[in-house]
């Protein structure tokens, strides 16, 4: 039997953040607009969110796709968004409240047992703009955080997943890397990296599978 992984290297959007999806209620308030109003759902109702399907199918990319939801919803309340950037640092107020819970207590339980924490994201400040960190206590705890807003270079490109190894000075079989995205697992699995394919319906499943290939329990509860 091989031994547990030393590093969990995590996307954040969907998966140490919760999607927009999942906070359509929240974003309806923030904006003045009716309950109900936002209807696209993306993987949590792909057959009724046609953009969503386009995008897995490589037909659009995932840049795309939220530029087209940010400018929909911007003419809603008659402001032009013409990025999801603007949508997005619109919408996620404090920050800490759109993290997933069961993140925390993952990163929590990581960090406990000694094994290093990475974030490789394509877009972490380019989407949530670079103050949306310093509302993030928790990041220092990571190791690295690798951003393709500055690298240039985005999953699944074999280069994205190289600095994490060369930046950490780890192998790629030490790493448990964990995506919503399936390309991006795709390119962490040809990378050499072990790989969590993040379900963001459910994420405590998702996230005992990362410790578990790290050799860790259940995570604890969340810290406040």
């Amino acid at each position: 039997m091989s031994a547990p992984c030393t590093t969990l290297v995590l996307d954040f959007g969907g998966v140490v953040s919760k999607t927009v999806f999942e906070t359509h209620a929240e974003t309806e308030r923030t904006l003045g607009l009716e309950p109900g109003t936002l209807t696209w759902l993306g993987p949590f109702d792909p057959a009724g969110d046609p953009l969503w399907r386009a995008m897995q199918a490589n037909e659009i990319t995932e840049r795309e796709y939220w530029a087209v939801r940010a400018r929909e919803t911007g003419e809603l309340v008659g402001e032009v968004w013409d990025t999801f950037p603007k949508f997005l640092q619109r919408i996620r107020g404090s920050g800490r409240d759109v993290v997933r819970p069961e993140a925390l207590a993952a990163i929590e339980t990581a960090k406990a047992a000694g094994r290093r924490l990475a974030i490789l994201s394509n877009e972490l400040d380019l989407f949530y703009g670079p103050d949306f960190r310093d509302k993030l206590p928790f990041l220092a705890d990571f190791d690295l955080i690798v951003d393709a807003t500055y690298t240039e270079i985005l999953k699944p490109d074999p280069r994205a997943y190289g600095f994490v190894i060369d930046g950490l000075g780890v192998s790629a079989e030490a790493c448990v890397f964990v995506d919503d995205q399936l390309r991006n697992i795709r390119g962490a699995d040809a990378a050499g990296m072990k790989t969590v394919h993040f379900d963001v319906r459910h994420p405590a499943d998702s996230y005992a599978r990362a410790l578990a290939l790290l050799g860790l329990p259940q995570t604890p509860e969340a810290r406040p």
